[in-house]
């Protein structure tokens, strides 16, 4: 079981790696940045997602037109909810560039402060 360190120095003195990273602006604005990202886009898909049962269920004339031979809206609407996930993951991974540089921020500062990331390794602050 992996212990918590406490941070030497002043900014940091008797508080654990943790209590500091809680308290520093970047991480604060890191979690709200991921927040206007990943609710927005939860809320999105989620909806997108259930239109389409929703849409078959009370509109089935609409959702039953053909576009393409047999292919009907509703076929072309499930198939599109494939496009639509990869283009969230792909937007999330440009978010998640600006995300890095907040948690690349936090790091450096930690190291100022006498962080060693070679110490704990992969265990975390």
């Amino acid at each position: 079981m992996a212990t918590v360190q406490k941070v030497n120095g002043d900014a940091g003195e008797g508080k654990t790696k943790w209590d500091r990273v809680e308290e520093m602006d970047e991480f604060r604005l890191l979690i709200l940045a991921k927040k206007e990202f990943v609710i927005p886009a939860t809320v999105f898909f989620v909806v997108y997602y259930f239109a389409l049962p929703v849409l078959v269920g009370y509109a089935p004339e609409f959702m039953s037109r053909k576009v393409l031979g047999p292919v009907n809206l509703a076929y072309l609407f499930a198939l599109s909810q494939f496009f639509v996930a990869w283009g969230i993951a792909w937007a999330y991974v440009c978010a998640a560039r600006r995300f890095d540089k907040f948690g690349a921020h936090i790091l450096e500062t930690l190291k100022r402060e006498g962080y060693d990331e070679k110490q704990d390794g992969k265990r975390g602050l």
